[in-house]
């Protein structure tokens, strides 16, 4: 499958990247390297993963990079949890709200694929 500019949960994946780093601004600066870091890994790991995958030659290959989107999805997760009990961000149901739909997303393209 080819083509991942035309995946609706792909373009959603990459417009949720730019909303963690504008988020993980405000951050202190001590975490730039820590929770900040992991973070933008953890969001740009589910779109590229998506990306990633739809560029392989074989649906096999593909399910197993939304697989791995999919465990990144869960990791961000914790992160966004973890931020807000440090005091780090406020009121992140919106960002859990977005991130389970992108989730459902991929697990829905996961079983079509």
């Amino acid at each position: 499958m080819k083509g991942h500019h035309r995946l609706k949960v792909w373009k959603r994946s990459v417009d949720y990247v730019v909303e963690i780093y504008n988020l993980t601004k405000r951050f202190p600066v001590a975490e730039q390297y820590g929770l900040n870091s992991q973070m933008r890994r953890a969001a740009l790991s589910i779109a590229s993963n998506i990306a990633e995958g739809a560029g392989r030659n074989s649906r096999k290959e593909f399910r197993q990079f939304l697989s791995i989107a999919q465990g990144s999805v869960a990791e961000l997760e914790t992160q966004l949890i973890i931020a807000e009990r440090l005091g780090y961000c406020t009121n992140i149901g919106g960002f859990l709200t977005e991130l389970d739909e992108i989730s459902k997303m991929i697990i829905g393209l996961k079983k079509k694929v």
